[in-house]
């Protein structure tokens, strides 16, 4: 990957298509050949579609809510914008392939002749009408221009990629803020399930006690155990209000209650097994990828121009004119006048800065490419530590409905044998807690196995694809655009781009 900063021979300027600097080629990237869990049979390795990885769920709420955060996210639309930049930059530098300065100018003066010293003849006065046309045009002899084209075509490209990127990871933080929601939702529900069941307990401790079968000792237990497990209730509610707080700005509406269009659902429902493809797939898959190397490929051409400035600018200037005393005859044969010539500009004197500045370019083009195989590296390590968990997870899952089951089990017996007399309330209260306890596991680890499914869709790189025009699969609208746009959504400032643009 080293530059050797110099003069670029003729044969390599004739082999670059006339252009002096280094021809962009992609850097080895660090790729494993197969994902650690590839044993697994829940693992697929495959190739698979994930561009709407989402209706894996079978959540139609779900995906209206993917669809409406795309049409009214607000970063991913500054996202938008920024490739309208780099589009407008992009033509700014296609247009310095044509003549760089085209003017026309026109001009009117009244020249005023005093009268000779010592004499009374008055002075003299007459017009001087001017008009013309005059052009240079820089030729791009060492590529210097073409170079610029390829730079912006490639910073065009990762803006496309940087809008990709954004686009990932805003359906699947809309993803996983749905799952947290129903996640909230289900565990408030267990704990307020075992509330009922507390208070049962609390009366059936009081009514003892007024019987004379126990001691005061039991009332106050269950009234703590009652209390203690109450007062799990607030914090979820907190986070379950935060939640939707969230989901609404993803989906670019003020912050507001969204019971009314949510409802209360249970945890939607993830597949046992994924298909991921293989490792060297991420390479073209992932948006982050793309983009890195994009700006590699965008850094090269920048060598090319900082080569170019070795070598003599030579130009072509020319001018047409016509002038006259009188407006009249501005436009006879007699007044026109005009000339064209070459001219070069070369700074010969200044080479050792020039150099430096094609080892400063050379050293941010090797700063990248080390940049765009670690991010290689990284998508790995984030694949591999969403699978570890999407798979893992499912046993705890299996782990914590076992415990659960039996804790409630357990609990029964308890109380029946309390209620006989044959054990204490410690008994009771204890398998109360730890039922209560092993419950909110449980369904913690139900959402933690759908939003580690949602990471490793993450990881992939799915979903980016929605911007070419699938539409939901639900027929809900539960979260309606903002009454105000202040920007066109996005499938109108952003267009799929051809292919030539953004390859795939």
């Amino acid at each position: 990957m080293a530059f050797a900063c110099g003069c670029t021979s003729t044969r390599e300027w004739w082999q670059n298509g006339w252009k002096v600097g280094p021809n962009y080629g992609r850097p080895p990237a660090p790729v494993a050949n197969e994902w650690i869990d590839a044993d697994d049979v829940r693992v697929r390795s495959e190739s698979a579609d994930h561009s709407e990885w989402w209706t894996v769920f079978n959540d139609p709420l779900l995906s209206t809510l993917v669809h409406n955060a795309y049409r009214q996210n607000l970063p991913l639309r500054v996202a938008g914008f920024r490739v309208l930049e780099a589009r407008a930059q992009r033509a700014i530098a296609a247009g310095n392939l044509f003549p760089q300065s085209q003017q026309a100018f026109a001009d009117y003066s009244r020249l005023e002749k005093p009268d000779r010293i010592g004499t009374s003849a008055p002075g003299q006065s007459f017009d001087v009408w001017q008009g013309g046309f005059n052009l240079a045009w820089e030729l791009d002899f060492w590529g210097r221009f073409r170079r610029a084209v390829e730079a912006s075509d490639a910073d065009l490209s990762a803006s496309v990629e940087n809008y990709d990127d954004v686009l990932v990871t805003l359906v699947a933080d809309t993803a996983t803020t749905y799952v947290e929601i129903r996640t909230y939702q289900q565990r408030l529900a267990v704990i307020k399930a075992n509330v009922e069941a507390q208070k049962g307990s609390l009366q059936l401790a009081e009514v003892r006690f007024e019987n004379g079968k126990t001691t005061e000792v039991d009332v106050q237990q269950a009234k703590a155990n009652l209390a203690r497990t109450e007062s799990l209730i607030l914090p979820l509610e907190i986070s379950l209000r935060q939640a939707g707080n969230r989901l609404c700005v993803l989906c670019g509406i003020p912050p507001r209650d969204l019971q009314p269009e949510l409802g209360v659902l249970p945890i939607p429902g993830a597949p046992s097994d994924v298909v991921i493809g293989i490792p060297a797939e991420l390479i073209r898959r992932r948006p982050d990828v793309r983009r890195a190397e994009r700006k590699l490929a965008a850094q090269s051409a920048r060598i090319g121009i900082a080569t170019s400035e070795l070598y003599p600018h030579i130009a072509i200037t020319g001018m047409i004119g016509i002038e006259a005393n009188d407006f009249a005859d501005l436009f006879r044969s007699a007044a026109t006048g005009g000339a064209i010539g070459p001219s070069l500009r070369w700074n010969i004197l200044n080479h050792g800065r020039l150099l430096n500045n094609i080892r400063v370019h050379d050293a941010r083009f090797q700063q990248l490419a080390v940049t765009y195989q670690n991010t290689v590296l990284r998508a790995n390590e984030e694949v591999e530590n969403a699978l570890v968990a999407f798979l893992r997870s499912q046993d705890q899952v299996k782990r914590l409905t076992e415990s659960a089951t039996a804790a409630e089990r357990a609990v029964h017996i308890t109380m029946r044998q309390y209620q006989e007399g044959k054990v204490d309330f410690n008994r009771v209260f204890d398998l109360q807690i730890f039922l209560a306890q092993q419950q909110d596991l449980q369904v913690k680890a139900m959402g933690e196995v759908v939003k580690s499914l949602i990471n490793v869709y993450r990881a992939l790189g799915g979903g980016w694809q929605i911007r070419y025009g699938a539409e939901p699969t639900g027929t809900t609208e539960p979260i309606p655009a903002p009454a105000e746009e202040i920007a066109p959504p996005p499938e109108v400032i952003f267009p799929p781009l051809s292919s030539n643009l953004n390859p795939r």
